[in-house]
């Protein structure tokens, strides 16, 4: 089943990324409509919009997902139920792709849906307690955005039709706007920013193969591609403003986080979180292209990323923890060069697929209209990131290896092998071979000499931050555990998990279950139900007493009878 799924997901990507050359150079797209049902006035219609971006992104997320595929193949081999893994993958996919040629919004609430129940059959794959939790984490957290979705739905009926494609510019209506903030919520929790952050570190707990796919380019990107639909409404706006605060100050919170983190896989999760940030800072400014620019390189080498990191824990014994490794690089020299260059398309490095994305968007940054403190974030977070890069790269690459003196560690199979080498290509020749279909006339930005290589400067301040933060020599940089409050605060994601999981879902539960107590089952019970069911009791006893001819009923009866007609009479 694997190697069907492999070889259709891979020639389905092929043809969509085929077509989507064609639109790009004729420059159009197409509306399809197809009629489900017809019965007397009313007809159901499913609508399709296939164009450039649609079918670009179409042709990413089938590509990584087959290689993913391939991939799990071997890495989940001793799994009695593979079959049911990928079938789970498949629907995942399934949902990704009817979400992208949707412009309607109930048909996108089912590809919307379908991600929100799969992913969390996925984050609980491995049945424990930890599992469960972060599953249950994920799709509380993710109801939040279904439910703003619906209610955007529900507006949407004001326009006399569900395809928002069409109404887009009256939406910039002030009135109106009721839909484009909704649908900036739902976008929020699904690509986890402030403050539904907590649940993307916590969806780990899922399979390393759907940590690629997941955190790559489907179910956190979902909520990016759908503003990047809406992005007309962004320009200019509160709503703009607002998205822009919010994510980078997602994109710093990350990045700090994750110099604080020791856990492999959370690491590369919080790098997602920085880098979704960074796509909807992006895109709040009105970039949009840029901003899917961005989305298609980042899927690249963050499925890369993942699978070295799957390689790595897999090799050791299903072991995360950093402090665990090290000198991996001369055990497993394949992979670690997968890893690495990886790390460096992340940070940005000159002609790798991250460079032509990242340097575009700060440069943009810094000639754009916008106050001092989002172009701190921005470039920040960017220093950031090499930072927690450099640092894992020491703790992982560097130094004595930590784990059990008897080891058997090797280059893992082939499979494994050959889907990251796969995309290791696309990792280092994605990135220009994208700016070119999209950007078809170069972008040329002028800056003054100081600001051009203020990128440079903070990317290489972050990269001697991260050696002297993680090298224990340097004794005067290690103060993280006598400052411990500090460092749990900013190692925690500023308290959010803890908020979110003992704050809200946990106090929300108990206030939940007392109103049923007390309301469901208590007054509401006492007074409706039950007092009915106590009365009709009652008076059917008394009915029953009454029609036994008791002659002392009578006796007593005749006699009520005298005193009330004797007190009508006289009185």
């Amino acid at each position: 089943m694997c190697v069907i799924s492999f070889v259709l997901l891979l020639l389905f990507s092929i043809v969509s990324f085929f077509f989507s050359m064609i639109f790009i150079i004729n420059d159009f797209s197409i509306f399809i409509e197809w009629e489900v049902v017809s019965f007397n006035s009313m007809s159901i219609i499913m609508t399709l919009f296939l164009d450039w971006m649609s079918l670009i992104f179409l042709s990413f997320v089938l590509m990584i997902s087959s290689l993913v595929i391939f991939y799990s193949k071997e890495y989940m081999e001793g799994d009695l139920k593979m079959n049911r893994f990928i079938m789970l993958i498949l629907l995942f996919v399934m949902s990704m792709m009817l979400l992208i040629i949707s412009p309607n919004l109930i048909s996108i609430l089912l590809g919307w849906d379908g991600l929100g129940l799969v992913s969390y059959c996925l984050v609980i794959y491995f049945q424990n307690i930890k599992s469960y939790n972060a599953g249950m984490l994920t799709v509380l957290s993710n109801r939040i955005g279904d439910v703003a979705f619906l209610l955007a739905i529900a507006w949407m009926l004001n326009y006399g039709s569900w395809n928002y494609i069409f109404y887009l510019e009256f939406m910039k209506n002030y009135n109106m706007m009721l839909i484009g903030s909704l649908i900036m919520m739902a976008a929020m929790t699904k690509s986890a920013q402030i403050p539904f952050s907590s649940w993307l570190p916590a969806a780990m707990a899922a399979p390393t193969p759907v940590s690629a796919l997941v955190h790559s380019s489907t179910l956190v990107t979902a909520g990016v591609y759908l503003l990047i639909r809406f992005n007309i409404l962004f320009k200019m706006s509160w709503m703009g403003n607002l998205l822009l605060l919010l994510s980078g100050l997602t994109m710093f919170m990350a990045g700090l986080g994750a110099n604080y983190e020791f856990d492999l896989k959370k690491i590369i999760a919080l790098s997602t979180l920085s880098q979704l940030g960074l796509m909807m800072s992006i895109l709040s400014m009105g970039l949009y292209k840029l901003a899917f620019f961005h989305l298609l390189t980042h899927a690249l080498f963050k499925a890369l990323l993942f699978m070295c990191a799957g390689a790595f824990i897999h090799n050791m014994n299903n072991n995360q923890d950093i402090r665990l490794m090290g000198s991996l690089v001369m055990i497993m020299p394949l992979s670690s060069s997968c890893f690495n260059i990886s790390n460096l398309a992340l940070c940005g490095m000159p002609f790798l697929a991250g460079f032509y994305s990242k340097d575009l968007i700060l440069e943009m940054v810094l000639y754009s209209y916008m106050n001092l403190f989002s172009i701190m974030l921005f470039f920040v977070s960017t220093g950031l990131t090499v930072c927690y890069s450099f640092r894992l790269v020491y703790y992982v690459m560097v130094g004595d290896f930590n784990f059990i003196p008897l080891n058997m560690l090797n280059n893992e199979g082939w499979l494994m092998m050959k889907s990251m080498m796969s995309l290791l290509i696309l990792s280092i020749f994605g990135g220009s071979m994208l700016s070119w279909l999209i950007f078809p006339t170069p972008m040329l930005v002028i800056l003054p000499i100081y600001l051009k290589l203020l990128t440079l400067f903070f990317c290489i301040m972050g990269g001697l931050m991260g050696y002297f933060i993680s090298n224990i020599s340097f004794f005067f940089f290690n103060k993280a555990l006598k400052s411990y409050n500090y460092s749990y605060f900013l190692g925690s994601m500023w308290y959010m998990p803890s908020i979110s999981t003992y704050g809200i879902i946990n106090y929300s539960l108990l206030i939940s279950n007392f109103l049923v107590k007390s309301f469901d089952q208590g007054w509401s019970e006492y007074f409706g139900g039950q007092q009915l069911y106590l009365n009709l009791v009652k008076s059917s006893q008394l009915n029953q007493v009454l029609q036994n001819n008791n002659l002392k009923i009578y006796l007593l009866s005749f006699i009520i009878w005298i005193i009330i007609l004797y007190f009508m009479l006289f009185f």
